[in-house]
């Protein structure tokens, strides 16, 4: 089983907040990349409060290291599920998602409404799958 162990790599993100939480920012298993829960911190935990298209951009700006640090980037990116707490922000957030894709390049997506994230001041998170570069 050695040889199993060595197709698994954890992925921590140079520049992305360490998780507080015991998980890696992502894992990549042979070519799929398997991304967790994208947060809008920035630096030592900082993060914008009460603006949401800053969190939504410091958002996708960290799955945008997380993939580059695991060998992908968006357009390699095949699913994501994005949280909301306040459904209000869906027109914002699809605005600025659709910014860091191609036009028509879009992966596929789940958006949810949460009651609550982690982190009370989280307006929204990230989590999904990429393949790596070929």
């Amino acid at each position: 089983m050695t040889g199993h162990a060595t197709m698994l790599q954890r992925i921590h993100a140079a520049g992305v907040t360490r998780p507080f939480a015991p998980l890696s920012h992502a894992a990549r298993v042979g070519h799929l990349i398997f991304v967790s829960g994208i947060t809008p911190f920035r630096g030592e935990r900082e993060i914008v409060v009460d603006d949401f298209p800053a969190q939504m951009r410091q958002v996708m700006d960290n799955l945008g290291a997380v993939l580059r640090a695991a060998g992908s980037d968006y357009a390699h990116v095949a699913k994501l599920e994005v949280q909301l707490v306040r459904p209000g922000d869906f027109g914002d957030m699809n605005r600025i998602y659709a910014e860091y894709f191609a036009p028509g390049a879009f992966p596929a997506r789940a958006t949810c409404m949460v009651k609550a994230l982690p982190v009370p001041e989280f307006m929204v998170q990230v989590h999904g799958m990429a393949v790596v570069i070929p």
